[in-house]
């Protein structure tokens, strides 16, 4: 175990963490604690947005030192320094500025105990390998940009263009390899544990300071928060265990109609304790893949999804900060429509996917904010004589004023974000197409249940409580109606979803403190309902499978802040009716009753979602394994000996401009495949250029999703012919796309049978065990 390097992260974390304190100390200065959680994500984005632009021009660690430390410092500087003092010759913090250290000493607790315990876990399970996720790519990114000289990164799988995903978050994962001097092997896994750090301390931020903001105790309304975002999970594995609970005569019926609903078999349904897997929870609704980020960071991707969910929650708590400010701050609350456009640009490049979701979360922050939207734009006070005070007229200037600046901050990040969606994006023969979902196609409402089931009775329970009993009656009468058309309609969303959508905006606006714990239940219940009505239909993943993957973590990371406040103002109810008289109970056996419940309900929202996570890391910290390390690449030499010298070979050879010839990551009779017989997610998806980021002319078929099945295929009708067609095309072909060494492993052996390599232009460089490398001598091509 590399502890040294561990504790240089953590030294590095903590220099930035000081460093950029004073801006997100002048950007949450409304908020309890002052934003202190969301100083690594501001601090990462102010450092990695320059250098994304300066690297179209030229980029490496040089320019991530000079350009992305140096604009960080400098803006700190800006924010930070009383510049009157300056003028004077000395130096301190300007007035404005307020380090609340009780804050910052518990956010930074929190992330100590985040970032290590993902670094336990990541280096229980190290490797990169390609079984059951996007490791092979997610390394292959960050090998990419460890060895380019300029943005966007060659692709390593389709040599000679540049890489068409969003990189954003491996590109920050390389600057802190850089600036902590990691070798990519080890900054694999440190890096995820970092974005876990930034996750699980945002959450703990935002919970902390929506709570106290109601009153309620900050510190354990984030505690709960970052509970519910870091390591709860869904109700299936608890579920489980409920219906093994059961009679012998229930048990199999029960679990048959669940199997019937869902993707599990009956027997996966009723496995005990000791046939669990942490896998299952994961895939719930049949088609599709239903993570959280227990889950994710288990199974250890460095993924867009992943990344993007700590700027996400930076988004929102901008969009709390706004909903704090007072109307005639005018210049605070346009500072922070600023920081959300600038945040959106990068979220672009980290994950396209939530960049919809954060101008949502700011659209609804700013419908239901005190302060008046249209106040924002030019010529307000004849906006608001044209008002007046009709609150119809009201209400359509708040929508319409909130769409207008919200779409104008929305065009300003994609205009950030241009060189990204013009290079990385636009082009290409992959096709995209929204689609409308039959009802065939639509979640079940038990599946739904145990995916978003806490949420649900958590919020409910909520709603009730902002209700009151009596308003709440006609609320639930209007729910039984709803699940009568949601039964005859196949729409399990109508009645799981919607209600929280409608009637989160009547509290809203009728309320003259709204809350905004209840906004971001609005916004997770819309996202949850807009992935039942439609879908991305693309190449990424069949029918909507893409679409409630990347969009559910979003749904997850929201309502589990949310959570945060919400059980917090249980216990304080308990305690405030356990004040109210009753007739003919002893006051002191009231209050303990009534405080118990309130205790128990939140034990028993925290117990039911637990259950997975206890079992899943003391599986994952059970399971056989090599050795305890951080190093992603070791598995090669343990599982793959045979290959793993050639590969670290071309690792150490090849530069920048290395282009390799490998079999493409297509059909392998050893291998699983997808039903067009694409090999998926196995060790023959093109190791030789997945670990290194050495570019290969066509390699595995994810490619396929990102530039169409014509593209693909014609590359690997040309690699099949560079590696058995007649000489003088090969060699046309080989300078075609500039290949430097033509690889003959077992892949190529399994593929082509013999491969002629007896030409005057190749030359054997490089022979371990089962691998032999031949150099292109181009000066003999024909």
């Amino acid at each position: 175990m590399e502890y040294a390097l561990v504790a240089r992260w953590l030294a590095v974390f903590a220099v930035i963490w000081a460093v950029g304190l004073p801006l997100s100390n002048r950007l949450f200065a409304r908020l309890p604690g002052r934003g202190a959680g969301f100083t690594l994500p501001v601090s990462l984005v102010v450092v990695t947005l320059p250098v994304y632009y300066v690297g179209h021009v030229t980029f490496g660690p040089a320019i991530a030192v000079s350009v992305g430390v140096g604009t960080l410092v400098t803006l700190s500087a800006l924010a930070g320094l009383d510049h009157d003092a300056l003028r004077d010759g000395s130096v301190r913090l300007a007035p404005e500025i307020d380090i609340d250290r009780r804050a910052l000493a518990q956010a930074a607790v929190v992330f100590a105990v985040a970032f290590l315990f993902a670094v336990g876990l990541r280096a229980l399970d190290p490797a990169v390998h390609a079984g059951g996720g996007e490791k092979f790519l997610d390394f292959g990114l960050l090998k990419s940009l460890a060895r380019s000289t300029v943005l966007p990164p060659e692709d390593m799988w389709f040599a000679g263009d540049p890489v068409r995903y969003y990189y954003g978050g491996h590109l920050i994962s390389i600057l802190l390899a850089w600036l902590t001097g990691t070798d990519p092997a080890f900054a694999y896994n440190l890096a995820l544990a970092g974005f876990f750090g930034f996750l699980v301390t945002g959450a703990f931020e935002l919970g902390r300071s929506i709570s106290h903001s109601r009153g309620l105790d900050g510190r354990l309304g984030g505690i709960l928060a970052a509970f519910f975002v870091g390591f709860a999970s869904n109700l299936v594995t608890a579920g489980r265990f409920v219906l093994r609970l059961l009679p012998d005569g229930l048990q199999r019926p029960i679990a048959q109609a669940i199997a019937e609903r869902s993707r599990y078999s009956v027997s996966e349904v009723l496995a005990s304790a000791s046939d669990f897997s942490y896998w299952t929870a994961s895939r719930v609704i049949p088609e599709t893949i239903n993570e959280f980020p227990l889950f994710a960071w288990l199974n250890g991707d460095l993924h867009a999804h992943m990344m993007g969910t700590p700027f996400l929650l930076l988004g929102a708590a901008l969009t709390f900060a706004y909903f704090r400010t007072p109307e005639d701050a005018l210049s605070e609350r346009r500072r922070l429509v600023g920081a959300t456009v600038v945040l959106g640009g990068l979220q672009v490049v980290i994950d396209t996917w939530s960049f919809p979701s954060l101008f949502g979360v700011l659209f609804l922050g700013m419908v239901f904010a005190p302060a008046r939207p249209w106040t924002l734009l030019p010529g307000r006070d004849r906006l608001t004589e044209l008002v007046g005070d009709d609150p119809v007229r009201g209400e359509g200037a708040r929508l319409l004023g909130t769409t207008a600046i919200v779409g104008i901050a929305g065009v300003a990040a994609v205009a950030l974000a241009s060189p990204f969606l013009l290079g990385s994006v636009a082009g290409g023969g992959s096709t995209r197409t929204i689609e409308i979902l039959t009802p065939a196609q639509r979640s079940g409402f038990g599946a739904l249940l145990l995916v978003h089931g806490a949420f649900v009775a958590a919020f409910a329970l909520h709603y009730v409580q902002n209700l009151g009993v009596r308003e709440a009656l006609p609320v639930g009468v209007g729910v039984l109606a709803l699940a009568l058309v949601a039964a005859m309609h196949s729409f399990a969303a109508l009645v799981l979803f919607v209600p929280f959508v409608l009637v989160g905006w009547v509290l809203l606006r009728a309320s003259d403190d709204p809350q905004f714990a209840t906004v971001l239940v609005v916004a997770g219940a819309g996202l949850a309902t807009v992935v039942e009505i439609v879908f991305v239909n693309e190449q990424a993943g069949p029918g909507r499978m893409n679409t409630v993957f990347k969009t559910y973590m979003q749904v997850w990371v929201l309502w589990g802040v949310a959570m945060g406040p919400v059980l917090a103002g249980f216990f304080r109810e308990a305690a405030a009716a356990s004040d109210l008289p009753i007739p003919k109970v002893n006051l002191r056996i009231r209050r303990e009753a009534i405080r118990a419940v309130g205790v128990g309900v939140v034990i028993l929202f925290v117990a039911s979602t637990s259950v997975y996570g206890g079992l899943a890391v003391t599986d994952h910290a059970s399971s056989p394994r090599e050795e305890v390390t951080l190093d992603a690449t070791a598995f090669a030499e343990w599982r793959h000996p045979e290959e793993a010298a050639a590969i670290s070979w071309l690792d150490d050879t090849a530069d920048e401009n290395t282009v390799i010839l490998t079999a493409p990551g297509t059909k392998w009779s050893e291998a699983v495949t997808d039903n067009r017989g694409n090999v998926m997610y196995a060790w023959r998806a093109n190791p030789e250029s997945s670990l290194t980021g050495v570019p290969t002319v066509a390699g595995w078929a994810h490619e396929v999703g990102y530039r169409g099945p014509e593209a693909y295929y014609d590359r690997v009708r040309d690699v099949d012919t560079m590696y058995v067609g007649n000489d003088s095309v090969r060699a046309r072909l080989i300078k075609q796309y500039d290949v430097q060494y033509v690889w003959v492993g077992p892949g190529e052996r399994a593929r082509y049978g013999d491969i002629d390599t007896d030409v005057s232009w190749l030359t054997p460089v490089h022979r371990s065990d089962s691998v032999v490398v031949y150099e292109v001598e181009k000066s003999e091509l024909p």
